[in-house]
């Protein structure tokens, strides 16, 4: 692996939880959204994240598959509804109350939403850690050559 396919890897994790920390965002925004263009409250969403092997020319993947080695980076494989109930909420003022009082509220825990949130902050600073250290060599190994 070369210096700069450790910074490939660590700049497609950082795309890969700048997308995670936006699908966050959201389910926190929507929180109390009861009503959705579907007529349902607002369905919290989940990012899958995998690694993926690229390989940049011809001559790189004969290199690599003779190695059996292959560059790894991360994306996100699917962003998907959790499918939990919905929670029900007493509040028969509410416009969207049924007969009986209850209003369908998001299947959004704002404490499980920041717990997410924390996971891929740390995730997001490890990735900038790693570029960093890779930049570091980088600019050492031309210091050298000076």
């Amino acid at each position: 692996m070369t210096l700069f396919d450790s910074m490939n890897i660590s700049s497609s994790g950082l795309s890969a939880n700048r997308v995670r920390m936006n699908v966050i965002s959201s389910n926190m925004a929507n929180t109390h959204t009861t009503r959705t263009q579907e007529g349902t409250p607002y369905r919290r969403k989940r990012v899958f994240l995998q690694t993926q092997q690229h390989y940049n020319s011809f001559k790189n993947e004969i290199r690599e598959q003779m190695l059996k080695k292959g560059i790894t980076s991360v994306t996100v494989r699917d962003v998907v509804e959790d499918r939990r109930d919905f929670i029900m909420k007493y509040d028969p003022y509410h416009p969207d109350a049924d007969d009986r009082g209850y209003v369908k509220m998001p299947n959004v825990n704002i404490m499980e939403e920041m717990t997410e949130m924390i996971i891929a902050t740390r995730s997001y600073e490890a990735n900038v850690t790693a570029f960093n250290a890779a930049k570091g060599m980088a600019l050492k190994a031309l210091e050298m050559g000076k």
